[in-house]
């Protein structure tokens, strides 16, 4: 089952599409509440290059890493990448209120698909106030 959630942000496109793939950025925004954090983050971005971020509780309690390769760069437009056997699609489209984007992901077994939705569109949030500010 794949699970979509989307944004928008009210910045250009290549401000929006920078601090997707910028890994001082991604710390700022990478976290579904505001207990947890992104420590590390790595990007090598290119079709097959590897990224990877340490997302980890303020209190140091639990942590985990989320890492990947990028299967599709179309600049500007749309990445895709697969982490694990599982895959995701982040898109990008302009419009009159700012940068739609969107990310469609493979759900998993573990957590429930309200719960997979809802931690992906809290970080996707984080990402729109993050751009906005700066």
């Amino acid at each position: 089952m794949k699970i979509s959630v989307e944004t928008t942000v009210n910045a250009p496109l290549d401000k929006v599409w920078l601090a997707y793939i910028t890994p001082a950025d991604i710390l700022q925004w990478n976290a579904a509440s505001d207990d947890w954090h992104t420590t590390e983050a790595s990007v090598e971005f290119r079709e097959g290059g590897e990224f990877s971020s340490h997302m980890q509780a303020k209190d140091g309690s639990v942590g985990f890493d989320f890492a990947g390769i990028y299967t599709k760069i179309i600049p500007h437009e749309r990445i895709e990448y697969a982490f694990g056997d599982r895959t995701a699609a982040v898109d990008f489209a302009s419009g009159k209120q700012g940068v739609t984007v969107r990310v469609t992901f493979d759900a998993e077994a573990e957590h429930s698909e309200d719960q997979q939705r809802q931690g992906w569109q809290s970080i996707l949030n984080n990402f729109a106030k993050h751009v906005e500010k700066h």
